[in-house]
């Protein structure tokens, strides 16, 4: 967990950098198409306001895919680069605090899942799976002569 202890923001503010494991995450992804098993990296600014907690900074996590036209596996990267999060201490949105302590793992979850790629493509242009032409016989090495169409036959007929 991503969790913050409040009395360290009374003089000044801190910074938070590392690893947060995926699993601490419980991202739950449901899509076949997606995986993350890489930790989430993070470099975090945090500064107390009047009523409020201001996070800033910069998430970053790898994911596994696999191409939604090609099935094709590849990596792509959500790198939230001016994250920024206001969490109000105050008032009917205010944040819960446990102990002096604020968990950041929530709001880090949400915001990584919003940059999730809904159809993840290994390239803009794919192109898809390569399909064989239906008029190619299985060795093409083999006779190579185009069948003739089954309507030609009825052409020769004279009636």
């Amino acid at each position: 967990m991503l969790k913050l202890n409040l009395r360290h923001l009374e003089h000044d503010e801190i910074f938070l950098a590392g690893e947060l494991p995926v699993a601490e995450l419980e991202l739950e992804l449901h899509d076949e198409m997606l995986r993350a098993e890489l930790p989430l990296e993070y470099d975090l600014t945090v500064q107390r306001l009047d009523d409020a907690i201001l996070v800033t900074g910069s998430l970053r996590l790898v994911l596994q895919c696999e191409c939604v036209r090609c099935l094709k596996a590849f990596e792509t990267e959500v790198d939230l680069g001016d994250w920024t999060l206001h969490l109000p201490l105050e008032g009917e949105d205010a944040v819960s605090i446990k102990n002096d302590s604020l968990d950041l793992t929530p709001f880090v979850r949400e915001d990584i899942l919003l940059e999730f790629p809904q159809h993840p493509l290994c390239k803009p242009d794919c192109g898809g799976l390569k399909k064989k032409k239906a008029d190619q016989p299985a060795n093409s090495g083999e006779n190579n002569e185009p069948k003739p169409a089954a309507w030609a036959e009825l052409n020769k007929l004279k009636l």
